[in-house]
């Protein structure tokens, strides 16, 4: 069996609202973690660790993560239509979607948007 993804990194330039975005529009469990991080907690022990002002993580990347660089989907259990009216109703706009796209279980229909730094955020529904 090949090796799954436990976690991945992605940089903030201000914790307290990116926290709250995170929290607020996809639900994370938010927990402060070693070295002046955060931890974005998902389902299935899948987990975001947050790097940002005054972090200083060992070892690191050869050219760290910054804010607003990452690219990120995320699985929505609901349609297309639903994470629509989810983003709205936490004023999130949406910048493209519902589009037709391949994801890690195959076809599936995404809706894009941005965190508070530009990171790329997309959640894909295989409904």
């Amino acid at each position: 069996m090949p090796p799954r993804i436990d976690h991945v990194v992605i940089a903030v330039s201000d914790y307290e609202r990116s926290n709250r975005f995170y929290a607020d529009v996809l639900g994370v469990e938010v927990e402060e973690i070693s070295r002046g991080r955060y931890a974005y907690r998902l389902a299935d022990g899948q987990q975001l660790n947050v790097h940002g002002p005054g972090a200083s993580p060992v070892p690191r990347a050869a050219d760290p993560v910054k804010p607003g660089n990452s690219d990120l989907c995320f699985r929505w259990d609901g349609r297309p239509e639903e994470a629509v009216a989810h983003l709205l109703s936490h004023g999130v706009e949406v910048e493209l979607g519902p589009a037709a796209r391949t994801g890690g279980s195959g076809r599936g229909t995404s809706v894009y948007f941005r965190d508070p730094d530009g990171t790329l955020l997309e959640l894909i529904s295989y409904r």
